[in-house]
């Protein structure tokens, strides 16, 4: 097989990048019941230079599509900015109306473009009930993912019966479900950012150690309590957790699998890496080890992304990352990491490249 060493015209599909809401975006837009309690953040600064205000099209769906252009991507998936703070919400009612109010404006947005702008909506895992009433209502309005919390309710573990409704529902519609990195009871409830507003040396623990911990244990509790043997067409995607990481735990729980599976057997019948290699997709963005790791390991699971317009973002020279971590690989697999296993995860019809 041929190694790619030219990228301006292969096709790039971003699996994670992000829209960046109005600060006073629920203020203004809550039922008058809800906003009091309307949930608040700091005011974009003056002059575009803020966190994630340099980049318009962050809010301005045209002026993406021109951003998107300069980094040479057809496509992404969008998933919120301030958005991601809510899934640590203990209000169970008002969750689901800024949910619901962002999930409207989202589909709005991504309206100006829908074969290029593929939305993820919102989903409140409180009711299951009434979370599969607004993943039916999202994916008829377009939406091709539903996100719940990478760290649940501490009364509503993954593994739990809750969800089965949930899970079901992803199934039959043909929508997977999305776990994004800092959603939900953990950390990251202190303060926006990675570090989960941690400072000094504790800042890493969150960038690092403990936001790997919460995917971790999804993974875990998916796998081992059964939900995806009960389960086998549902389809979960783990977002922004980079993959250079779950090869090591993928290998040290089939040993442990096979290890006590007789003296103490999990509910499961095959090996956790049989489950993660049927169900489990993962985005990467700028994870050296892991382009390393792809020469022999997740090329059929693994998705690029470029995370566009947050700091860490590879914009505007994705293709420069892309080339650095991944010019090893063969032509068709690059496509597959870069292109195909994101169209086939959403039923995505390819788009054209953009040079």
């Amino acid at each position: 097989m041929a190694i790619a060493t030219e990228t301006t015209n292969e096709v790039l599909i971003s699996s994670d990048s992000h829209v960046s809401e109005d600060p006073e975006f629920w203020v203004k837009s809550l039922p008058a019941k809800h906003r009091d309690a309307a949930p608040k953040f700091a005011p974009r600064q003056q002059g575009g230079q803020g966190r994630f205000e340099g980049k318009t099209g962050g809010y301005d769906p045209n002026e993406r599509l021109k951003e998107m252009a300069q980094d040479g991507v057809s496509a992404e998936v969008l998933y919120p900015t301030l958005g991601l703070r809510l899934y640590g919400m203990a209000d169970a009612e008002l969750q689901e109306s800024c949910f619901r109010v962002y999930n409207d404006w989202l589909v709005d947005y991504c309206s100006v473009a829908l074969d290029r702008l593929l939305g993820v909506s919102l989903i409140s895992a409180y009711d299951a009930d009434r979370a599969v009433a607004e993943m039916e209502r999202t994916r008829k309005a377009g939406m091709v993912s539903a996100m719940i919390w990478q760290a649940p309710h501490p009364d509503l573990p993954l593994h739990s019966a809750h969800y089965d409704r949930i899970w079901a529902a992803s199934q039959d519609l043909d929508m997977p479900i999305s776990f994004h990195i800092l959603t939900g009871f953990n950390y990251s409830r202190d303060g926006l950012g990675a570090a989960g507003g941690r400072s000094g040396v504790e800042h890493y623990r969150g960038s690092v150690n403990l936001k790997t911990i919460d995917a971790m244990n999804m993974f875990f509790d998916l796998i081992f309590y059964g939900v995806l043997e009960r389960h086998p067409k549902l389809r979960i995607v783990n977002v922004e957790n980079e993959i250079g990481w779950i090869p090591f735990f993928l290998q040290q729980w089939d040993y442990y699998y096979r290890r006590f599976k007789e003296s103490n057997p999990p509910p499961i019948s095959h090996t956790p890496s049989f489950y993660f290699d049927r169900q489990c997709y993962v985005t990467f963005f700028d994870d050296h080890v892991g382009g390393q790791l792809l020469s022999w390991w997740g090329q059929d699971n693994a998705m690029w992304s470029n995370d566009y317009p947050h700091p860490n973002s590879t914009w505007p020279n994705s293709r420069d990352v892309i080339a650095r971590d991944l010019k090893h690989l063969p032509e068709d697999v690059r496509t597959k990491l870069l292109t195909t296993n994101v169209a086939r995860l959403f039923n995505l019809k390819v788009p054209a490249p953009v040079a």
